[in-house]
């Protein structure tokens, strides 16, 4: 029998033992299940700025984790080899929540470059949301905080479970087409609900990375900014340049003066627009 899963957009229909199209949720004897859970492959000690947030604990340091799975299928992925590969196909350790909490904890004791806490990062994260749940709670217990990096796709019951523990997140604003974003398989309207609620309770900074020929019209960005702007103008946005990866390996990199005059556009509705990758 069928188990639908609630996480996201795609409401994925699993048979017993089958796995979802994010590659991390499982319906094990009926139940869906987060098989990621506490699978982590890859961890750092990273800059803040790194995630990126510019206007959260500027200098700081912050241990970024990330396992393996994403509810979208980006071309331009910078990390499909985690976030799109087989499982069988990756090498992941198992932390529990407790011990990464302790290593959060032990980072910042250190003198030479601290820790602020922990950002889940590097793949996507919602699609493990039980583990950043139960991580983000020991992590507020010892005085530190929590910074979620993601693709905003995902219900609004998952966001409530997670808003408790999550006092930054840098959210992908893919573009502001609903036809781009279906191409990289997601909707527009559900990461729009995700940042609105999101604004409300956290610190938020968005990023657009800007691919040629796909999201670069000054009138989808001027779009972009007015929608953000009604929310808050005070939100921060990284608009960053693209370079050829993955699937996208044809196309030219961004160029830079069309990076800097769709910040300007963007400028004109919000108060902090910063240029990335350059």
């Amino acid at each position: 029998m069928k188990t639908i899963c609630q996480v996201c957009i795609h409401h994925c229909a699993m048979e017993p033992g089958q796995t979802g199209l994010c590659g991390a949720r499982k319906n094990e004897g009926g139940e869906i299940i987060c098989e990621n859970y506490g699978q982590i492959t890859s961890m750092a000690l990273d800059p803040i700025e790194k995630k990126p947030l510019r206007d959260f604990h500027p200098g700081s340091m912050i241990l970024s984790v990330g396992s393996y799975g994403c509810n979208l299928r980006c071309p331009f992925c910078q990390n499909h080899e985690i976030s799109m590969a087989d499982r069988g196909a990756l090498y992941s350790e198992y932390v529990s929540p407790e011990e990464l909490a302790k290593t959060a904890l032990i980072q910042k004791d250190r003198k030479k470059a601290g820790n602020i806490g922990v950002a889940f990062t590097y793949n996507e994260p919602l699609v493990g949301w039980e583990y950043v749940r139960d991580t983000a709670r020991l992590v507020r217990e010892y005085g530190m905080v929590n910074v979620l990096v993601t693709n905003g796709t995902a219900s609004q019951n998952v966001l409530k479970e997670l808003l408790p523990f999550i006092d930054a997140m840098n959210i992908d604003l893919k573009g502001f087409r609903e036809e781009y974003y279906r191409k990289l398989g997601g909707e527009l309207e559900t990461v729009k609900a995700f940042i609105a609620k999101a604004a409300e309770s956290c610190h938020v900074e968005l990023t657009t990375l800007i691919v040629p020929g796909e999201n670069d019209s000054p009138e989808e960005m001027e779009a972009q900014a007015k929608w953000i702007a009604g929310l808050d103008s005070s939100i921060p946005l990284h608009i960053t340049r693209f370079f050829p990866r993955f699937r996208m390996k044809d196309k030219e990199a961004t160029d830079v003066k069309q990076l800097y005059g769709l910040a300007r556009t963007a400028g004109k509705y919000l108060e902090k627009v910063y240029v990335g990758n350059v």
